[in-house]
């Protein structure tokens, strides 16, 4: 299983916002970020996203860049922003039949799942994640220590991607 862990794009503030939808700048980094995606051949069986609007707009926006419906994508609070690593990697688990899955939530969950998937015990963090990047961690099961860090694309790592010009 490839897992895709993706924080949302930059939002608003609650004091703009009280759902903190994406900002302009944030939908245009998510943009950036999916249409890098598309250019490595990266598609998805699965994507799930946080009930949260920032993390729904940022799944919906990588959805359409790749291909993927926007119907398809399974929404819930087990992505929400204080959701424990293990119920997540619980909840991973009843999508075995899945071989590629992105989730797009927030911090400090995206955090602890790479944590946990990679090995880390306690609170240590071992990927520092910022709005609008991807990582992939291999899994043959979501549990603790079984993952394989294969790459983590920083925001401008995507933008750069996105930029460049595909080969005639």
């Amino acid at each position: 299983m490839e897992v895709y862990l993706m924080q949302h794009g930059l939002a608003l503030g609650q004091e703009v916002d009280p759902e903190r939808s994406l900002s302009p700048e944030g939908e245009d980094q998510i943009r950036d970020s999916g249409r890098a995606l598309k250019k490595l051949n990266i598609s998805f069986d699965l994507i799930i996203s946080s009930s949260k609007k920032r993390a729904r707009q940022t799944a919906e926006l990588v959805a359409e860049s790749v291909g993927y419906p926007i119907s398809k994508i399974l929404r819930t609070e087990k992505l929400d922003p204080a959701a424990p690593a293990s119920e997540i990697l619980s909840f991973l688990d009843s999508f075995r039949e899945a071989t590629r899955i992105l989730l797009t939530g927030h911090l400090p969950s995206l955090n602890a799942v790479a944590s946990k998937l990679l090995g880390a015990g306690g609170d240590s963090f071992l990927l520092r994640f910022e709005n609008g990047g991807v990582c992939r961690i291999d899994c043959e099961t979501p549990r603790e220590g079984s993952g394989i860090l294969h790459w983590h694309l920083t925001p401008d790592h995507l933008a750069r991607i996105a930029e460049t010009r595909s080969a005639p």
